[in-house]
């Protein structure tokens, strides 16, 4: 984890009214843990779901604009094609910050997201978990930090501002790579003999 990242991680945590997008119907979905992890740590709170009004007694909004109070920023845990306009919603409503999370897999996360948010003038994470930094349990402070760390993913540019989606869009394609088919090659190697 650079500087920055951790400059950004504390910037965020600095504010107490967060959305959290993809509040689910399924328990142990991460947008539910954070939510309440958020929530038991004396932030405010709202759960976003546009398919339900409550979810396990927890009030749920069908969008970011519907919420009757001013957002500090937004956890982005819906589905990575929604976090476009998610994003885009933000920089209506005037919110200027946005984590899309990201674990052991995509998560949320989506480049063009990310570009989009840091060209309106946003702060982004694009990758981690406040369940790693707001009271952590054994298994988010250290082995999803951990897992993370290898991966690459908790680096932030130095200017918090600034794009850093090419390296991990890069990171994504060179995962691709091996699985992608590679053009014949019309040069005939000889047989061992």
């Amino acid at each position: 984890m650079n500087v920055a990242y951790r400059y950004l991680v504390d910037d965020f945590l600095a504010h107490q009214r967060i959305a959290v997008t993809g509040y689910s119907t399924t328990p142990n979905a991460p947008a539910n843990a954070i939510y309440k992890r958020l929530q038991d740590n004396g932030y405010e709170v709202f759960a976003v779901n546009p398919k339900a009004d409550q979810v396990q007694d927890v009030p749920c909004y069908p969008n970011l604009a519907a919420i009757p109070a001013t957002i500090d920023w937004v956890m982005i845990c819906s589905p990575p094609e929604a976090s476009v306009s998610i994003v885009e919603e933000c920089i209506a409503l005037g919110i200027s910050r946005v984590w899309m999370h990201r674990s052991v897999d995509k998560g949320s996360f989506d480049c063009e997201a990310e570009y989009l948010a840091r060209d309106n003038g946003m702060l982004c994470i694009s990758a981690g978990c406040p369940l790693m930094f707001v009271k952590p349990d054994f298994f988010h402070r250290t082995i999803m930090k951990f897992i993370a760390n290898v991966r690459g993913l908790l680096k932030a540019p130095d200017d918090p501002k600034s794009l850093h989606c090419e390296t991990c869009c890069a990171d994504m394609l060179a995962d691709l790579e091996p699985m992608q088919m590679k053009k014949p090659d019309n040069k005939r190697e000889k047989a061992p003999i």
